[in-house]
């Protein structure tokens, strides 16, 4: 079972750089299979999965930022606006989550990346062709939907760049811009949300291996192999058009949707 961990960390590292997800949400619905068959307890595996997608995001996400800004594709203006709201939001949304049920879990979970599917599929941007000329967003409203951003993704296990991506797609940047900069915004998603579920989370809450609901085994192989794998996804990111990486994230996101409830 541990050698699998490692692997999905492959698959999270292409994605995080390829689509500035830190491949959470394929995470979450993986490790809500295999977490059970782990010894952790079936009503606390979503949790976990959750949790160890988070704590696995912060070294992805921070291998996807730095492969992405030696291209100087990360808006470091943008960041140092939303991280703020991002931190507390991570933090409030994690105790959220704490409370919710495993079977509410999934399905908000499952909701949410059919929803976020049909908006990046389908949903319209104002976007430029190239994205020449726009300065990068910043100021308060920005940080602002850096607290919503970062409350949701807490409670569905992601980096939050099928959020940030498409606000700053529509906000003018360039697409391969925008996930780079989501991927930077997902390091600090993923350090104040791994922490809150590892403090909110019950007494003894996993049996063995595990700080809260965060599930060390899968954590640690997770992100050290997503730290190899995330620049290959990078250098893929910018071979793609815009409009093409709208595609894939579509398709990834409906698949991972439509396989949660059934886990």
């Amino acid at each position: 079972m541990f050698l699998l961990f490692p692997l999905l960390g492959v698959v999270a590292g292409i994605l995080a750089g390829l689509l500035g997800v830190g491949g959470g949400l394929v995470l979450v619905a993986a490790l809500a299979w295999l977490l059970p068959l782990s010894g952790v307890p079936q009503e606390a595996a979503m949790h976990a999965a959750l949790a160890s997608s988070l704590a696995s995001i912060v070294l992805t996400a921070a291998s996807s930022a730095r492969a992405h800004a030696s291209r100087g594709s990360v808006l470091w203006p943008t960041v140092k606006w939303m991280v703020p709201g991002l931190l507390l939001g991570g933090w409030l949304g994690s105790g959220v989550a704490v409370a919710l049920s495993d079977t509410v879990l999934r399905w908000v979970v499952a909701g949410y990346c059919l929803l976020a599917a049909w908006q990046i599929g389908f949903g319209r941007t104002r976007a430029p062709a190239d994205g020449s000329g726009v300065a990068p967003p910043e100021g308060w409203p920005m940080t602002v939907a850096g607290g919503g951003i970062g409350a949701l993704s807490a409670v569905v296990g992601i980096g939050g760049g099928s959020m940030t991506v498409p606000l700053l797609v529509w906000r003018g940047v360039r697409p391969v811009r925008a996930v780079g900069t989501s991927s930077a915004c997902g390091v600090a998603i993923g350090l104040s949300s791994a922490l809150g579920y590892a403090l909110h989370a019950p007494a003894g809450a996993l049996p063995a291996h595990g700080i809260g609901y965060v599930y060390l085994p899968a954590a640690i192989g997770v992100a050290l192999a997503s730290v190899l794998a995330a620049p290959r996804g990078m250098r893929l990111a910018h071979r793609l058009s815009g409009e093409a990486l709208r595609k894939v994230f579509a398709l990834f996101l409906l698949l991972v949707g439509l396989s949660v409830p059934w886990s």
